[in-house]
């Protein structure tokens, strides 16, 4: 079992930076990896990023490639999401999810996740 909590969302002016946090509680937390995923108004919830368990290899969409940087502690244990150069198009609520077990390929889907945390609000104006 994995309990998230997700935290730093807030209002913030195009072009700004914010940094998500996401509390991680429970024993298998430190051999999932981790992923960030958002959710627009009247949207599909889509892929943000993704770390593996060690905190080694990462993997980005290409929307937030270059703006974004995932990373974690295993010792906290957390997984932040820091976000540069903001846009519009960035407003959503970002969710932070663990994904048990080991493999190969990066995760991208929902459904490839097991737990979620409940979402934190970042809005972004222009």
């Amino acid at each position: 079992q994995v309990h998230l909590v997700e935290s730093g969302g807030g209002l913030v002016q195009a072009g700004g930076s914010l940094r998500l946090s996401c509390a991680a509680s429970g024993r298998a937390f430190s051999s999932a990896a981790m992923g960030w995923f958002r959710q627009a108004p009247g949207k599909e919830r889509e892929f943000v990023a993704t770390i593996s368990w060690s905190g080694g290899p990462t993997y980005y969409a290409n929307s937030v490639k270059g703006r974004f940087t995932i990373s974690r502690d295993n010792a906290k244990p957390t997984v932040d999401l820091l976000m540069n150069s903001l846009k519009p198009e960035d407003t959503a609520v970002y969710y932070c999810a663990a994904r048990s077990g080991s493999y190969y390929y990066p995760g991208t889907k929902t459904d490839q996740y097991d737990y979620w945390g409940q979402g934190t609000q970042v809005t972004v104006s222009s």
